[in-house]
């Protein structure tokens, strides 16, 4: 049971920085939905867990991005700051919103995001 779960965390781990890596995602869009499918993990949990390992993910990735010269630090300070603020308001409406409400609106975006991409 412990290995198995083990290896579906490794494996969605792997997906989430293969992700990363083609296409600058992967928490959000990889480790939610994989932790509430595979491991019955609930919205909020799901949502806290990926953040935590995101932070990893993206600093390995910013630096390789880096060596590569694509990375605009400036821009990405200019993108994170104020990403801040955001965090501390969404996670204040996450808690107060129900999770069915938040699995229907991270579903659309999903869908909105896929749509646009497909359009492009």
């Amino acid at each position: 049971m412990i290995a198995n779960r083990s290896l579906r965390l490794a494996v969605i781990g792997t997906a989430a920085g293969l992700f990363s890596g083609l296409f600058g995602v992967g928490g959000g869009t990889v480790i939610v939905p994989l932790l509430i499918l595979w491991l019955g993990y609930g919205e909020r949990e799901a949502t806290g867990t990926s953040l935590a390992a995101i932070v990893f993910v993206a600093a390995f990735a910013a630096i390789l991005q880096g060596i590569y010269g694509n990375v605009h630090v400036v821009d990405g300070l200019l993108l994170g700051v104020p990403a801040v603020i955001g965090v501390l308001i969404g996670t204040s409406l996450q808690q107060r919103i129900p999770t069915r409400t938040i699995a229907l609106l991270f579903s659309a975006l999903l869908m909105v995001s896929a749509v646009e991409l497909i359009i492009q």
